[in-house]
């Protein structure tokens, strides 16, 4: 569809997910008028999502830790509340217990979203396929990482660079009333939050390595010839792609048992499924780190085969999905605009961000900077890599990639690997501390010198 850019807007964001919904929204509360682009409800879907609903969450129901003392996400969810982001907002509405983590309500959450950005006045919602990157006008694409082929095709055009691409994978979800709690219990790891946040699967040691090699033998949905040779994020990874890695690299990984009593034996087992709360009723739960690409079938044989999920109902297997992102290190500059047409900005995990709350930050960040662009006064400093969002950002944009690394780029989520290192000796305990602290300072210090 080609756009009429003689309408009554300043901006067209392109994808009503996560990342273009915060753009919108942070443009449209500095008075800048929106049309928001998006290809659900056209009568066009993409292969993960289920509904039209704006910010639908395809994966996880997790926004991960709100720690913001001690975990980068966590001081990440901070600071984009501190910049009136909608997402954090909708978020913290559609909580559900999760220990120390935010998980929420997928459905309510998205609805959220939905209706403060069709109640707006300054946002303009079109349900329509773009196919091609607008020539004129401030354009942010946030479009994610299923886009459309024909979108693709004109921003490979535009690039002049062959776009990249993973496999991102979706976590089965159970019905509560098929949970057997004869065996299974409630509790969170270490007794974070209320201590009853997670529900738990125990295994002893033969169950384990049974269920481990029913993954290795399980049989597995085909790719496509255009998925072949994609690697998987390594932070997504699929739970027999685990598997293959080792006996034991589960029970490091998402069925560690430690910080977790079995209050029928008083022990410790040698491998825990947990599950995670996926709705405000309680009565949908994920089961965490089980993204997969085994066949339907497949899949609820062998997880039936887990000590409490013996008459497992299941709202949604599990499946797997090819995500797409660009060099942008190469080809954005530090406004996250595209050096070849700076009239347009990318944002989200187009980008090469990885999770929720790294691709809203982006949105946020990239409404900052359009609407301080349309009003003569760019930015002039990103916030700094002391911070959660300045961090990423450098990650994004190929400032923290060490010389001649940028052509390696792949996508990552916000860590403190990511941060400007601390200066002067800093005891390991009380690092992330440190680093919260300062990233904190900072952060009031930048917002106070960009107006924000």
């Amino acid at each position: 569809m080609t756009i009429d850019h003689t309408a009554d807007h300043q901006v067209h964001i392109i994808g009503g997910g996560l990342a273009g919904s915060e753009a919108a929204w942070q443009l449209a509360q500095r008075g800048v008028k929106v049309r928001l682009s998006e290809m659900r409800g056209s009568g066009e879907m993409t292969p993960a999502h289920q509904t039209e609903t704006l910010a639908e969450l395809v994966c996880s129901n997790s926004f991960r830790s709100d720690d913001a003392e001690n975990n980068a996400v966590g001081l990440l969810h901070q600071e984009m509340r501190d910049l009136g982001s909608l997402i954090m907002r909708c978020a913290d509405d559609a909580k559900v217990p999760a220990g120390s983590a935010l998980a929420v309500d997928r459905d309510v959450f998205a609805m959220s979203v939905q209706q403060a950005i069709e109640a707006h006045e300054n946002i303009e919602l079109v349900r329509e396929r773009v196919d091609k990157l607008p020539s004129q006008g401030h354009v942010i694409v946030a479009t994610g990482p299923l886009t459309a082929q024909s979108l693709a095709d004109s921003i490979i055009g535009v690039t002049g660079a062959e776009r990249l691409a993973f496999f991102d994978a979706i976590a089965p979800i159970v019905h509560h009333h098929s949970i057997n709690f004869d065996i299974a219990w409630y509790q969170s790891r270490w007794d974070k939050g209320d201590g009853k946040d997670y529900i738990n699967c125990p295994m002893d040691e033969a169950q384990y390595i049974e269920f481990h090699t029913g993954l290795i033998e399980s049989e597995k949905a085909e790719f496509k010839d255009w998925e072949k040779d994609t690697p998987y994020f390594e932070g997504c990874m699929p739970v027999e792609v685990m598997a293959s890695r080792g006996l034991d690299t589960l029970r490091f990984g998402p069925m560690k048992p430690v910080g977790l009593t079995n209050p029928a034996t008083g022990q410790r087992a040698h491998a825990v499924v947990q599950l995670r709360q996926d709705n405000k009723q309680g009565t949908l739960w994920n089961i965490v780190g089980f993204q997969t690409k085994m066949k339907y079938g497949a899949q609820g044989d062998l997880l039936r085969k887990i000590p409490g999920l013996e008459k497992a109902e299941f709202a949604r297997m599990g499946g797997i999905h090819r995500n797409t992102f660009i060099q942008s290190p190469i080809l954005l500059d530090k406004q996250l605009r595209l050096r070849s047409a700076p009239h347009i900005r990318f944002a989200g995990q187009i980008t090469g961000c990885e999770g929720y709350v790294e691709s809203s930050a982006i949105g946020l960040l990239t409404g900052i900077m359009t609407a301080a662009e349309i009003a003569g006064r760019e930015v002039e400093a990103a916030p700094p890599q002391t911070t959660s969002l300045g961090a990423l950002l450098a990650h994004i944009t190929g400032e923290a990639a060490p010389s001649g690394k940028v052509k390696d780029y792949q996508p990552m989520n916000v860590n403190f690997g990511l941060f400007k290192p601390l200066e002067g000796k800093v005891h390991k305990k009380q690092r992330k501390q440190a680093m919260t602290t300062r990233a904190a300072n900072d952060m009031r210090e930048w917002r106070a010198a960009a107006g924000l």
